[in-house]
Order: structure tokens, then sequence, then C-alpha cells
């Protein structure tokens, strides 16, 4: 049987962490869970730091929480 063109081999070898150099790796977000369509995703800080905007990952409803001064502890939000 001949080889598959399509065979490569896979480098498992790493630590399963983000590179750090993507510039992901504690990029701060929110756990919303989306009560429209009732799943979760997670909403990055955009990049000025100022918003977290996220959309529903099935149908798009929208969701804009903006940084405050004092801001809250709380990780968590469900969006209607």
């Amino acid at each position: 049987m001949p080889a598959d063109p399509r065979d490569y081999k896979l480098d498992i070898s790493g630590s399963g962490q983000p590179d750090s150099s993507s510039g992901l790796q504690g990029r701060p977000f929110l756990s919303v869970q989306f009560d429209c369509c009732n799943v979760y995703q997670r909403v990055y800080r955009s990049p000025d730091g100022k918003t977290y905007n996220g959309r529903c990952p099935r149908c798009g409803n929208t969701v804009n929480f903006v940084v405050g001064e004092g801001g809250t502890s709380s990780r968590f939000f469900r969006a209607s």
C-alpha cells in the first residue's frame, strides 16, 4: 500500500501553553453566558483597554462592557 502523500509529523512536545510572543498570554477577559442561545463565550478587553466587546457565537447579539473607575471584581456575567 503506497504512503499517503498527506502524511506528516506533528511535534507535540511543547508545554501546551500559548507562546508568550503571541500577545494572548495574560490577556484580560470576561466570561459571558449568552442567555439568548445558552452559550458561553470569552470576551476579551479591547487593545485600548477601555472596553470589552463581545458577540454571541450563534446569533450575533452584541455586548459591550465599559471599564470604569473602581470597576468590579466579578469576572462572570450573563447577557440576556
